[in-house]
């Protein structure tokens, strides 16, 4: 039997507050900032709409931002998901560094591996965005 949802997670250390990197990555209008391919954002309320390069709008719900936990959970909504679950959390170290997981499960299973590719483009970018030494 062929596998209908798939798991994929990412993750990088940064040489960077947590703080820092959550002032990015948990502000759900910045995401055009960090993730490559995506060229704009607009959010309203718990809808975030955002535009490919390619000019394809891709609708998300946004489900959670923790700033205490520093979770931020969405997920899209664009009909050609029958499910999806995207999860982005920042963990402190405890010595000036941070731990940023990008976890996307999805159904059908390929677009997990479509979207948990461009999330670790996104994560390995990070560096770069924040002005820091590459990731450990």
């Amino acid at each position: 039997m062929t596998a209908r949802r798939g798991s994929v997670r990412h993750e990088v250390r940064l040489a960077c507050t947590p703080e820092r990197v959550w002032g990015l990555v948990g502000s759900a209008e910045r995401l055009a900032e960090w993730f490559p391919g995506v060229t704009s954002c607009t959010v309203h309320g718990d809808v975030r709409t955002v535009v490919t390069g390619a000019g394809l709008p891709m609708p998300e719900q946004i489900l959670t931002v923790d700033q205490h936990l520093r979770r931020f959970q969405y997920r899209i909504t664009a009909p050609l998901f029958i499910e999806h679950l995207s999860t982005i959390d920042v963990h402190d170290l405890g010595d000036g560094t941070s731990l940023v997981v990008y976890s996307v499960d999805a159904e059908p299973a390929p677009l997990a591996l479509v979207i948990g590719g461009a999330a670790r483009a996104a994560l390995l970018g990070l560096p770069d965005v924040l002005g820091l030494a590459s990731p450990r």
